[in-house]
């Protein structure tokens, strides 16, 4: 096969925005694009805002949900790499009371790697029905409960059974928000200054953090709805997977909310591509170019269908073992995940392209058409 020619992708990427949006599919979006390094396509469309028709901008802020995660990964890694904390570790080393039962009442070790690769048994509420026991806990999924701390959440989320015993499965977790605790608890500090000295003030991520300061660039949230999304209101449960997530949009607003390392931070498509572009070429300043093949080495295996067929996961983000059933034109080793509010990324390294697609409307902007419209735009026809 060929290499992908991408001179043209930025009239397919702009086709592909211009459908989502005369579509009402997204409300608003920011789409970057960066090939070996260069920026090849970048685009502000729609609107941050619809009720007051404010203009979608490059520099806009959004809530970024699970691209927190490998934020938090690298992080946890940077600590990793200076003999603080050890993957092999059980959790309670750091956090001695989080000690989760599986249903017959053992309390098996959870180490720091099943956190990481999801694979400890804990789970989401948002992957569960309503009388699933994350709800009749309360447990947050770092999404809603403005307010609410992080030991408390610990305590719930430590009081709900495990779905299998760590190791022998795959299940998308809060275990980032538990290493969130266990860096807080090792460092001695909040998880919002750790992650600005570990991670975004090295590489000069400045609007990416666990608040907002310039809250007149932050967009507002919408979810899908018919004839077009509606505003996210206060505690909405949005439809996804066959249950519902719920949302606080203005969780991100209250400075006692928790930072949740797995969904907590907010911040802008600039942002999120430079971090992107360091794992790419290798991680300096931040890591090491070792680590970042610990991050890009699927831990999981294939059949654990993290994105569909022929994905398994990291530390961070799913990755590509085989693209053969998938469908996509993206290469072996590629590195992709999303955030709830509705967002995608991925890593192509074999053939050098990052790509950040920023929406404020969930599901569509996650898990919608929009992602597969915008990798496909990407790359375009690929001739055998």
């Amino acid at each position: 096969m060929s290499l992908p020619d991408f001179s043209q992708a930025p009239a397919r990427i702009d086709s592909a925005i211009d459908k989502a949006l005369t579509e009402n599919r997204v409300v608003g979006t920011v789409v970057l694009v960066a090939h070996e390094g260069r920026i090849l396509h970048r685009r502000a469309a729609g609107l941050a805002d619809r009720e007051s028709d404010r203009p979608m901008q490059e520099d806009a802020i959004f809530r970024l949900a699970s691209i927190t995660k490998p934020l938090v990964t690298a992080t946890v890694l940077q600590l990793v790499r200076e003999g603080r904390l050890e993957l092999q570790a059980p959790v309670t080393r750091y956090l001695p009371d989080f000690r989760p039962a599986l249903p017959d009442g053992t309390r098996p070790e959870i180490t720091l790697h099943h956190l990481l690769s999801h694979t400890s048994g804990l789970g989401y509420g948002f992957l569960e029905t309503a009388d699933g026991p994350y709800h009749r806990l309360n447990v947050s999924d770092g999404l809603d409960q403005p307010g609410l701390g992080l030991q408390e959440n610990l305590a719930r989320l430590a009081a709900a059974p495990l779905a299998f015993a760590p190791g022998t499965g795959w299940r998308y977790s809060l275990g980032l928000d538990v290493l969130g605790g266990v860096l807080e608890a090792v460092e001695g500090r909040g998880l919002a200054e750790i992650v600005r000295e570990k991670v975004t003030g090295p590489l000069g991520l400045a609007d990416t953090d666990f608040a907002v300061r310039d809250t007149a660039r932050l967009v507002t949230p919408y979810a899908d709805g018919t004839p077009r999304p509606v505003p996210m209101a206060e505690g909405i449960e949005v439809p996804v997977f066959g249950t519902t997530a719920r949302f606080a949009p203005s969780r991100i607003l209250d400075p006692k909310s928790y930072p949740s390392g797995g969904a907590g931070l907010a911040g802008t498509a600039d942002d999120i591509l430079q971090f992107l572009e360091t794992l790419r070429m290798g991680g300096a300043p931040i890591l090491d170019p070792e680590t970042i093949d610990l991050m890009a080495a699927d831990h999981v295996g294939p059949r654990a269908e993290t994105q569909g067929l022929g994905w398994g996961f990291g530390y961070g983000s799913a990755v590509l073992v085989d693209p053969g059933p998938t469908g996509t034109p993206q290469a072996p080793g590629t590195l992709q995940w999303g955030g709830a509010y509705g967002h995608s990324w991925f890593i192509d390294r074999a053939n050098h392209l990052c790509v950040v697609a920023l929406t404020n409307t969930a599901f569509e902007g996650m898990s919608g058409a929009f992602p597969t419209d915008i990798r496909d735009a990407v790359y375009g026809s690929i001739a055998d």
